[in-house]
């Protein structure tokens, strides 16, 4: 079996990195400025607490409630979630990452500011989405990511954007290996629609063999269910909505329902 780099950062092969969805921000439509930036960071509190006692590889925080999403965020929001993190490092025991949807160059802004292990992002393409014409400068934002001192920080590449199609009429193939040939990223993702929604299995196996070299996440729709398929192609996941009580995207993260994912994953690596 291949040594990726997964290994030495998560301290265990095909790793599972749990999403830490934080609650609207300062600046966003359906931020609870009545209950303000303290119930944020409490309710982010009790969900990394339980994933970590449930016993995932990894974390990554979003700002999965900054709904609907920018492609370019303001500063408001990559501040606020500098400072959630700033107030949990003392809580957190396990690698981390970040990724401010949907902005490369906010992400790794902040990956620098709090010392995060990887970055998720729509770093390449040209795609029509629901929150418009999606534009990307990969080359830019690589360019950024050196000169803020990022080197360090591995760049997962979604390639199948959630509520998003690539405009070209490229095959997944094709885009897998010319996203590797030109810009070298640490990692690769597939999703499914939307979060929650299963990563398409026949779409993964077709990523994975056009690089075989390059770690490959199934992202989105990871469930005890689909699990052991899921993982037998895929070199890592990333879990979200799984985690969440009753499996809703909305709700807390559900200790026991964390506990019984990584039982399971543990039997299976």
């Amino acid at each position: 079996m291949t040594k990726y780099w997964t290994e030495e950062v998560f301290g265990t092969s095909k790793p599972v990195v749990a999403m830490c969805h934080l609650n609207a921000l300062p600046g966003d439509p359906y931020f609870d400025k009545k209950s303000g930036m303290k119930a944020v960071i409490e309710w982010a509190r009790k969900d990394i607490l339980a994933l970590q006692n449930g016993g995932v590889d990894a974390v990554m925080f979003s700002n999965e409630f900054s709904l609907p999403y920018l492609t370019k965020v303001e500063t408001v929001t990559t501040a606020a979630m500098a400072r959630i993190i700033g107030e949990l490092m003392s809580d957190i025991r396990i690698p981390f990452g970040v990724n401010v949807l949907w902005d490369p160059k906010a992400s790794l802004d902040l990956a620098v500011s709090v010392g995060a292990k990887f970055v998720r992002e729509i770093f390449s393409g040209v795609y029509a989405s629901d929150f418009g014409l999606w534009d990307t400068n990969c080359g830019e934002t690589i360019r950024h990511q050196h000169a803020i001192g990022a080197e360090d920080v591995k760049l997962l590449f979604n390639i199948v954007p959630e509520a998003a199609r690539y405009i070209g009429n490229r095959d997944i193939v094709e885009i897998a290996r010319s996203t590797v040939f030109n810009h070298r990223p640490d990692a690769l993702c597939v999703s499914g629609l939307t979060a929650g929604v299963e990563t398409d299995v026949q779409t993964l196996m077709k990523v994975k063999e056009a690089v075989p070299d390059t770690v490959v996440f199934a992202n989105t729709g990871v469930r005890l269910e689909n699990a052991k398929a899921q993982l037998s192609i895929a070199d890592g996941v990333v879990v979200g909505t799984t985690f969440k009580k009753d499996g809703i995207f909305e709700n807390h993260v559900d200790e026991d329902r964390v506990k019984e994912f990584m039982d399971k994953i543990k039997f299976l690596r």
